[in-house]
Order: C-alpha cells, then sequence, then structure tokens
C-alpha cells in the first residue's frame, strides 16, 4: 500500500518546558497528517465518515524544538466499514513515535456503514 509522508518542524509551542514535544501534540500532528493525506475525499452525503475507534501510541525516540521530521502515513488493514492505518514519526530515518489507529465509517444514522469503494480505491 502507498505511504503518504507529511512533513512538520516543531515550533517551541508544540513543547514542554524542555523543550520536548508534548505527548498529546503527537496525536494532533498525526491528525493533520491523515487529514491531508484524506484531502479531497469527502464522506457520502449524509454519512459522517471516518471517526476514531481505536488509537495506540508507542513513543520510541523524543522529538525536541526545532526538529524536522515526516509523518508516514499508510493503511495496513481495509475491512468493509474499517481502516486501520499506521503513522510513523521519522527523523534522519530514526522512528521517534507510531501511532496505530483503527476508523471505522459511519452513516448519518451514527451506525458502522460499509465504505465506498470509490473512497478507498485513490488511498491504496
Amino acid at each position: 500500500m502507498t505511504t503518504h509522508i507529511f512533513p512538520f518542524t516543531i515550533a517551541y509551542a508544540d513543547t514542554d518546558a524542555e523543550g520536548i514535544v508534548y505527548h498529546a501534540r503527537y496525536l494532533e500532528i498525526a491528525e493533520r497528517a491523515r487529514m491531508n493525506w484524506l484531502r479531497g475525499r469527502v464522506a457520502v452525503d449524509g454519512d459522517i465518515g471516518f471517526v476514531v475507534r481505536e488509537l495506540n501510541i508507542k513513543y520510541l525516540q523524543p522529538l525536541k524544538v526545532g526538529d524536522e521530521f515526516v509523518v508516514e502515513t499508510q493503511m495496513t488493514d481495509v475491512g468493509a466499514a474499517s481502516v486501520k492505518v499506521e503513522q510513523k514519526f521519522v527523523k534522519d530515518g530514526i522512528i521517534s513515535a507510531i501511532i496505530n489507529i483503527k476508523v471505522a465509517y459511519l452513516g448519518g444514522n451514527m451506525r458502522p456503514k460499509k465504505i465506498p469503494d470509490n473512497f478507498i480505491s485513490g488511498l491504496v
């Protein structure tokens, strides 16, 4: 499956008093990377679209103020109504964090719904 690359630079506002990225900021940066990856793809009229169902983060190497890195986003599994995605925070070939996320596709009734084929086809 195709890997989406999202470049990012850590600003002071992303860090704690020691200049190390605050743990919750990884989620915000990962969300920006996923939205960039999904840009131009919208849910079918009346559907809610993707919502987070499960999330796991491994912190391996701290990122610091001024660090330039990329978030590599890749689908790892596609089900009828859900998608598993892995996002790696990579600086100079070293993985700083890995986020594994499962998103479910919801219809307008807030119930799981089959993901439209054309929605997934451009992401793999």
